[in-house]
């Protein structure tokens, strides 16, 4: 599951970067769709992103990977990627007739967390001789630990967006501030009220839209979290069930292939 997270994660950052290559090639603006429409603030939205500079960039390629990263979880974490019902009941059914290889085919056919702690329960009862009861619970333990991590883990990638967007914000702050006050501290004179004006319109707004990529993300890593954490629950209790009824068979069975 990691490195589906990888490919969708690496999609979606090209795709950011296409979008913003393909609209500085065209000198188009993003927030054209925007224009006129004036804020309470007395500011379009258009005035807002041309004030951000730079930062607006890095923000806007952030958004669309955190959106494509919530359209992944929505599907990764749902019921049937974790712990598949109708899986669980056909393992569940050739173990209990002791047909454990056909179970473990089951397993390979059908990759999922649920099929990887199987079949790492299956291989330790089929490569140690003498296979005892905490052996075997110590095998699916193990395998259901790492799936855990990687279903649990993989929501930290929302985290850190939402870490990363403020201090993006932040850093267009300082920047503005830097830029509003260099000219007075170079000449007082010659300080012009717009380009103090800009500078700190800048500081401004970078950190409000760091602030709006921020939030939603962190409320969707809330929120999958959660979801992540019932998975893992499910994912447990269909374990135990398994490798229950493994040990109810006995851990003396042949589970060699059959050709």
């Amino acid at each position: 599951m990691n490195g589906k997270v990888k490919r969708v994660a690496m999609a979606g950052f090209v795709f950011g970067l296409g979008v913003i290559s393909e609209l500085c090639a065209q000198g188009a603006d993003p927030t054209t769709a925007a224009e006129g429409v004036q804020s309470a603030y007395g500011m379009t939205f258009r005035e807002a992103w041309q004030h951000g500079g730079w930062v607006m960039w890095v923000l806007a390629g952030m958004s669309v990977f955190a959106v494509a990263l919530v359209f992944y979880f929505m599907t990764a974490l749902r019921n049937g990627a974790i712990v598949p019902r109708e899986l669980v009941s056909d393992i569940l059914a050739k173990v209990r007739s002791n047909d454990l290889s056909e179970a473990r085919r089951l397993s390979d056919r059908h990759p999922c967390p649920f099929s990887a702690i199987v079949l790492a329960t299956l291989d330790c009862l089929r490569n140690v001789p003498q296979c005892d009861v905490n052996l075997l619970r110590g095998a699916a333990e193990a395998e259901g630990a790492r799936q855990a991590e990687s279903i649990q883990g993989q929501t930290q990638l929302l985290l850190d967006v939402a870490t990363i967007a403020p201090l993006l914000g932040l850093l267009g702050t300082v920047l503005g501030m830097l830029r509003a006050f260099s000219s007075v501290a170079h000449d007082v004179a010659s300080a012009k009220p717009v380009v103090l004006a800009s500078g700190v319109s800048q500081a401004i707004v970078t950190t409000i839209f760091g602030l709006i990529v921020a939030i939603p993300c962190m409320a969707f890593y809330a929120w999958f979290r959660r979801r992540a954490g019932r998975q893992i629950s499910n994912l447990e209790a269909a374990t135990s069930e398994v490798v229950t009824s493994i040990i109810g068979m006995g851990t003396q069975m042949d589970i060699s292939e059959k050709e």
